[in-house]
């Protein structure tokens, strides 16, 4: 078993993430680490749930989201957490839609106003 099992530092290297960041975590109770006096071991669930908070992260969905999600799994089993999940996607989908029209509308306005100053210096 000590062998699956990643230590604070190596938790932090293996995802890249700042040690703020990992007790920050562990604060608001994505993450349970076991305890060794003052050391701190991540087994195989604790990893697989980081994987899945930063792959949450990387879609834009918010730390309370993904603890909620991660909890309907705890508590209700896969399908309802399969079920949880179509709905937050169907929702951040949408969200990432109306950015993407944000940003291109910005775009759109940034050439233009780039384009409009560089012909303006060859005048």
């Amino acid at each position: 078993m000590a062998d699956t099992r990643l230590t604070f530092k190596e938790m932090c290297a293996k995802f890249d993430v700042t040690p703020r960041t990992l007790r920050y975590y562990e604060y608001i109770e994505l993450l349970t680490p076991d305890r060794e006096g003052r050391s701190r071991f991540y087994g195989p669930r604790e990893v697989a749930r980081m994987t899945l908070i930063l792959r949450g992260r990387k879609f834009g969905f918010q730390l309370e989201d993904i603890r909620q999600w991660l909890l309907i799994y705890e508590k209700e089993g896969t399908e309802a957490q399969m079920k949880a999940w179509i709905a937050l996607a169907d929702r951040q989908i949408e969200e990432l839609a109306v950015q993407r029209e944000q940003l291109d509308a910005a775009m759109a306005e940034l050439t233009a106003l780039r384009d409009d100053t560089a012909a303006a210096l060859k005048e």
